[in-house]
């Protein structure tokens, strides 16, 4: 009896013991024989932005260690195709895959010396590469891997900190490489297809696919308390390397650069949600950097929360909650000079903190204002020195102020909210 129950209990044993082996020989090796990476990554610190009260609250960062004529007709003719298959995606692989480069920057970061991945796309004939800011920012070296793997130096020849957007030039294109068409951001639209090419984790001529999952963001930009218009949300996997890398339509176009991510303050990795710069920010701000190096932005000088909520429409007793709230007013800016107003005072709404007095932009130039991000829109795509005329609702009447915008003042702190 003892020795069958020596026998079975031998046996269990050996059974427990095969399942520990069965587990843990993969752990041993992948410990023993860790996925190569060509590249040490840097950390890099998150975009500083306030969040005000109702925007979302996920962490939304820049994407660490890391990027022609308008098309016609209905969305799945503008994509090119009427049909979404791996044959088609094989063949627009081939075609952008070309036009897509890894980069790889020494860069210096807190005293310490360490190598920056990101991505970018190849602008035109002259060896011009589109890439973000953030990628070569403080960069001391930058090296430039084509799709072939053909190598090549390259020089840094303008930066913007503002869009988040950077040019870099090599002296040659190698063979079978080509420029990629810039599309028109204004007609992209929810739901349409788009791929990712880039070298995400350091792994070149990567592509993922996914949607567009919104459109008309006002994303933060470096530049701190200032903010990028018009961005492309996508559920295309977008995680550190891919920055400054092309998002693209099925047709084949660059509809934006992908720059950042929402992780909501947990792993710093693609969760779904990703942000791309969109092409007609690209289109107006690239030309620039290329002839001047640097590019100035236009200002109005106000602060303002994302839109009039509730809260803010019933303490000002407004009809709608169409418009934007000019919370500040910024001393000796545009705005002050015309004699916009900002909040007068702070008042509680079932114990919620409101602001109440300031002025509520509903149009410019004739364009109507729904929320901060459309008088946003507005100032971005004017030039310093242009006049804008502004209908506002103060204390129930409204009225035309006209205002002449400056550039944007460097190193601006504002109080709160975001700053157009």
């Amino acid at each position: 009896m003892d020795q069958r129950r020596f026998i079975i209990a031998a046996g269990i044993g050996c059974l427990v013991l095969l399942l520990l082996l069965v587990v843990a020989v993969p752990v041993v090796f992948l410990n023993f024989f860790p996925i190569r990476r060509t590249v040490t990554q840097l950390d890099t610190p998150a975009v500083v932005a306030e969040t005000p009260a109702g925007a979302f609250e996920a962490t939304q960062q820049a994407i660490p260690t890391l990027t022609p004529a308008a098309p016609a007709g209905t969305p799945a003719e503008r994509q090119g195709v009427p049909n979404i298959n791996s044959e088609l995606l094989s063949e627009l692989y081939e075609q952008l895959n070309p036009g897509v480069v890894s980069l790889f920057v020494n860069v210096e970061h807190g005293g310490r010396t360490g190598e920056v991945a990101g991505s970018g796309f190849i602008l035109d004939e002259q060896g011009h590469i589109v890439t973000n800011n953030h990628v070569v920012a403080g960069g001391e070296l930058v090296i430039v891997i084509f799709y072939d793997g053909t190598q090549s130096r390259a020089e840094i020849i303008g930066t913007d900190v503002d869009s988040d957007l950077a040019v870099v030039r090599v002296d040659e294109l190698p063979e079978n490489t080509h420029p990629l068409p810039l599309g028109d951001s204004d007609l992209v639209e929810p739901g349409q297809w788009v791929v990712a090419i880039g070298n995400p984790f350091g792994l070149s001529s990567t592509m993922t696919t996914g949607i567009v999952s919104a459109v008309g963001r006002a994303i933060p930009s470096e530049a701190v308390g200032f903010s990028i218009p018009q961005s492309i949300q996508t559920d295309a996997a977008i995680n550190p390397g891919n920055s400054g890398g092309p998002l693209l339509s099925l047709s084949g176009e660059v509809i934006g650069v992908n720059a950042q991510i929402a992780t909501g303050g947990q792993v710093m990795a693609n969760a779904g949600v990703g942000f791309a710069i969109p092409a007609n920010i690209v289109r107006r701000v690239i030309p620039v950097l290329i002839e001047e190096g640097s590019y100035r932005w236009p200002w109005l000088g106000v602060v303002a929360p994302p839109g009039v909520d509730l809260f803010i429409k019933e303490a000002n007793n407004l009809e709608t909650q169409a418009g934007a709230y000019i919370h500040q007013v910024v001393e000796g800016g545009p705005a002050d000079q015309a004699g916009l107003q900002g909040t007068e005072e702070i008042v509680e709404v079932d114990g919620i903190e409101v602001p109440v007095g300031g002025d509520v932009v509903i149009e410019a130039n004739g364009e109507r204002i729904d929320d901060f991000n459309d008088l946003l829109v507005q100032v971005a795509f004017a030039s310093p020195g242009d006049q804008m005329d502004l209908t506002i609702i103060r204390e129930g009447q409204q009225r035309t102020v006209t205002v002449e915008l400056g550039a944007r003042p460097e190193n601006f702190q504002p109080d709160q909210f975001q700053v157009p």
